[in-house]
């Protein structure tokens, strides 16, 4: 048996009230429907206390939902200057959007900074983006035009300037990386890629020849996976997130399931909420 997951997305608030989206889903719609704090308020009929979107990378699974965000009458979407390139060639996202409402597109900043609302207050968040080791995405085929010197992949570290609480967002990671080192062992939870449970999954299920690490993606297990490491982290939350669907983790009475459930490690849940 396996619950149902909808696609990779994460809200974040320090006060409940001014949210920020970790990427946008194709299931946003879903999502939004099922978290009454994002509904518009009463009084706005399309109104939404989403401040801003803060991408990690340009693929289709992280992106696609800003298409369902365009009634807006304008958005602020952090994403590193690679990233927007890629949206604006590959898929002409920032100039469809354009043509529904006004976007204002940031690039994050690399070192911790206060995270601001769309007004430009203050969120009560720090936040980060840590450079990560990635490629184009798959329906970019010329990538020798795209910026150089920005990452087609990030992290993001946030701080909760009220309670100290630090959150560690990598949906998507393809090997250990040495720059990550100090937030890992300073977060109080992190949510990591947890996209495949083997280097040859998609290879032994008959599905395509490409492998988890040339997609882009750590796997779980083995002595050089993700879980590793993980259970060594001295933390109090440690999440799989971005889980495929070929992925027998989400099978809660395989041996895969419980080897995860054995190391302390969650494996994530549309509706799983953290205070920190």
């Amino acid at each position: 048996m396996a619950k149902a997951r909808t696609q990779s997305c994460v809200a974040v608030s320090a006060d409940g009230e001014r949210w920020f989206l970790l990427n946008a889903s194709p299931d946003l719609r879903t999502q939004l429907e099922g978290f009454p704090p994002l509904w518009p308020p009463a009084s706005c009929r399309r109104g939404t206390p989403i401040e801003a979107i803060l991408l990690t990378d340009a693929d289709l699974d992280h992106t696609l939902g800003l298409l369902l965000l365009r009634e807006r009458s304008a958005l602020t979407i952090y994403a590193p200057a690679a990233v927007q390139q890629a949206l604006r060639q590959g898929l002409a996202l920032p100039q469809l959007l354009a043509h529904y409402c006004c976007v204002e597109w940031r690039e994050p900043a690399e070192e911790l900074a206060p995270l601001p609302t769309a007004a430009g207050h203050a969120s009560g968040l720090l936040y980060q983006a840590i450079p990560l080791t990635g490629k184009p995405p798959r329906y970019l085929a010329e990538a020798s035009t795209l910026a150089t010197g920005s990452s087609f992949r990030v992290g993001y570290y946030l701080t909760d300037v009220r309670t100290g609480g630090r959150l560690l967002f990598l949906p998507g990671l393809a090997r250990q990386e040495e720059q990550l080192q100090p937030y890992l062992r300073a977060c109080d939870a992190i949510l990591l890629d947890g996209t495949f449970w083997s280097e040859h999954e998609l290879q032994e299920q008959g599905l395509v020849q490409a492998t988890a690490s040339s997609m882009g993606h750590l796997p779980i297990s083995g002595p050089a996976g993700s879980l590793a490491w993980l259970t060594q982290l001295p933390i109090p939350y440690r999440i799989y997130t971005h889980i495929n669907n070929t992925n027998p983790i989400l099978v809660e009475d395989s041996p895969q399931h419980a080897t995860v459930y054995a190391a302390g490690v969650i494996i994530g849940w549309d509706g799983l909420e953290l205070q920190l």
